[in-house]
């Protein structure tokens, strides 16, 4: 929990008014928290001061999320020093309780409220790789009267209805508008009271949290009774050097973080859940697509067919969910019965990835902690439930994490039990974080907003549904002869397949 006294302490004196100048030059200035000399010019008529601001890192607790969170805090904080301005309250969400629902938002506002509710004016929330011009983000939020309540963003909307949003809005998905996390979002303080107040007295209503932004803005627009997402053209995704972000408040890291060599190919161990039925379906668009890339892989079906070949782990292949497969398969990869490697990667037989770029993001992690990678879902978060990893795109641990799973005790309470979920709760039981990565993808890329993908260089994407796998892999997934992104990363990206 926030110290409410430590709360009102720092927001107490966040009715004070700066004299400070925003100047709108200060959308031209290039570079990471850079600030040009008419920034700091006097302005008597200025209706917002840094300190009724308070941002949201919307952090992790894993050691590499750690820096990356509180490098983009210790920004903030030097581009507010460097206007002679008093520092915003700058937080890291993964830090304000113990509560494991925290990273969904929700659960954080009567929080929020509670300790900044009465002197500050907005919550920025941003992700670890948004770049901020405060001085042009406060010209901005100066816009709105701070009175009213406004939920403000880079808008999003789906082409067509989507099993990631439970199909909402089918007759018209576009119609919603929702908010890219990575070009920063904000709610004015009256609207977080009142949020506030909805959480504490009326339960959430969903059990799953599965696209967090989505999610977010339905519980915001209410029906119709809450304000709808206000399009902020200066929060951007365009790259901090491009051209494009003179009028910008929010940018995106163009460099990746500076993580070191990609780890070897040796060094992660790749296991593929396949069953009989899908032997001459599935596992050919794999031999076809991403298999070249791994060193170790493996097969495990529930039939030994020599020709692939597969391993018969002697679980019978279940219609719902594979825990008792996805169990066999962690006590493999720990008998010695397989290389020792660092990295164990469990995908489904209609996962699409791009092995290649997993190398690179896994040179951000280390393998002596107990990493557990992957498109974070939650279930019942905002009544004690827990997080997990979500099977299709692909899950990641390091040996150290299957070590401390397999030692717990855990395990499946039938063999068709959903294992990511139950892996999910272990890792509660545990206390072990599920690290969220948005590159990796349950669904295919036509279930995600064009200019979401836009922005990424995704690892992978799941399912044959309606598709063709091997033109999505090549479009989405393939490098080509120079490692770089294929035609699915560059402007074709944002037409749909």
């Amino acid at each position: 929990m926030l110290d409410p006294h430590t709360g009102h302490k720092v927001a107490g004196c966040l009715i004070l008014l700066s004299l400070f100048h925003f100047n709108l030059s200060a959308g031209s200035s290039t570079g990471k928290g850079s600030q040009s000399h008419d920034d700091m010019h006097v302005i008597h008529n200025n209706q917002l001061d840094l300190r009724e601001i308070v941002f949201v890192i919307q952090s992790q607790s894993n050691s590499f999320h750690v820096r990356q969170a509180e490098s983009r805090r210790a920004d903030l904080l030097k581009q507010a020093h460097s206007l002679g301005e008093k520092p915003p309250v700058v937080l890291l969400s993964h830090t304000l309780s113990n509560h494991e629902g925290d990273w969904s938002i929700l659960p954080l506002l009567p929080n929020l409220s509670y300790s900044f509710g009465k002197n500050s004016s907005w919550i920025v929330f941003l992700e670890e790789e948004t770049n901020v011009k405060l001085t042009k983000l406060v010209e901005v939020l100066a816009k709105f009267n701070k009175k009213n309540e406004w939920f403000l963003g880079k808008p999003l909307h789906d082409e067509e209805s989507t099993i990631i949003h439970h199909y909402a809005f089918a007759e018209n998905p576009s119609v919603f508008k929702y908010p890219d996390f990575a070009a920063a979002w904000a709610v004015s303080t009256p609207l977080v009271v009142r949020l506030a107040n909805k959480v504490k007295n009326e339960p959430l209503k969903s059990d799953f949290t599965i696209d967090l932004k989505h999610e977010v803005a339905l519980y915001i627009w209410d029906n119709g009774n809450g304000p709808p997402l206000t399009a902020v053209p200066e929060l951007c995704t365009e790259p901090e050097d491009s051209q494009e972000t003179r009028h910008c408040a929010t940018t995106l890291r163009t460099e990746p973080a500076p993580c070191g060599e990609p780890v070897n190919k040796e060094d992660i161990f790749v296991a593929v859940k396949t069953c009989k039925k899908f032997h001459n379906k599935r596992v050919p668009v794999i031999k076809k697509t991403w298999e070249k890339e791994a060193f170790f892989l493996e097969y495990y079906s529930d039939y030994a067919d020599a020709s692939i070949p597969t391993i018969n782990l002697g679980v019978p292949n279940t219609e719902r969910g594979h825990c008792g497969k996805t169990f066999a398969i962690l006590q493999r990869f720990l008998s010695g019965a397989v290389p020792e490697t660092k990295w164990l990667l469990v995908v489904d037989d209609d996962t699409l990835i791009s092995l290649s770029r997993l190398q690179g993001l896994l040179s951000c992690y280390n393998p002596s902690e107990p990493v557990c990678l992957g498109e974070r879902y939650g279930y019942g978060l905002s009544q004690g439930g827990y997080s997990y990893i979500t099977g299709g795109g692909g899950m990641v641990f390091s040996r150290e994490a299957v070590v401390r799973l397999l030692d717990s005790g855990c395990k499946c309470y039938s063999n068709d039990a959903p294992d990511d979920m139950v892996l999910g709760m272990c890792l509660n039981a545990l206390e072990l974080p599920v690290t969220h990565s948005p590159l990796f993808h349950q669904a295919r890329p036509e279930d995600y907003a064009r200019d979401f993908l836009a922005h990424q260089v995704p690892i992978s994407f799941h399912k044959h549904w309606n598709i063709d796998p091997i033109a999505v892999y090549n479009k989405w997934l393939k490098e080509d002869l120079g490692g770089k992104a294929s035609d699915g990363l560059n402007e074709n990206a944002k037409t749909e397949l």
